[in-house]
């Protein structure tokens, strides 16, 4: 049990330590994202440049070393939950995200066992090209009784990926409002 008076007594030198190591590694997280996700990611400008320039230190020295500290000491003025939860997302880590994705191979195979679905899929994503869904569908379908690389199946996913999240196919940053793991 903890009395009062240990409550307020400030953090132990090596409780400060673990929890500069613990921004440290989110920073190197960070550093091993491209650049596209990092844009996606809501982190101040000062702490992206660090990492930018962290990323273009191609080899792993002192000077990367002392950059990644450097970043991790820029990361004690920053809340590092948000950046947690993005990292996750990404990660696959986000239950909502297992769960949409989970839904739309769902979706795919429905779709596959009866092309009656397209009308479900219609109603979902009004933007979708029928008719190449239709043409992924019977390729898919002769792929599977060719026994041949699932090419077709696996591209009806990426459609229905993007429709789901945008061109990218990957989740954006404000989506895992949910995501409290």
């Amino acid at each position: 049990m903890i009395s009062p008076e240990e409550e307020q007594l400030p953090p132990s030198k090596t409780q400060r330590k673990q929890a500069m190591e613990e921004l440290q590694t989110l920073g190197e997280e960070l550093i091993a994202l491209s650049t596209d996700r990092i844009k996606k990611i809501d982190i101040p400008d000062f702490l992206r440049d660090a990492v930018r320039e962290a990323q273009r230190m191609t080899r792993h020295d002192e000077a990367r070393r002392r950059q990644v500290q450097y970043i991790g000491k820029l990361m004690r003025n920053v809340d590092p939950e948000p950046i947690r939860a993005a990292l996750a997302v990404i990660r696959g880590e986000s239950a909502s995200e297992t769960a949409k994705l989970h839904r739309l191979e769902r979706l795919r195979t429905e779709f596959l066992a009866d092309e009656k679905v397209l009308h479900e899929i219609a109603t979902l994503y009004p933007t979708i090209d029928m008719q190449h869904l239709r043409s992924l569908r019977r390729s898919a379908l002769k792929e599977q009784e060719q026994n041949k690389p699932p090419r077709s199946y696996r591209a009806i996913f990426q459609v229905l990926k993007e429709l789901e999240y945008g061109e990218t196919g990957e989740p954006s940053g404000d989506e895992h409002d949910d995501q409290q793991n």
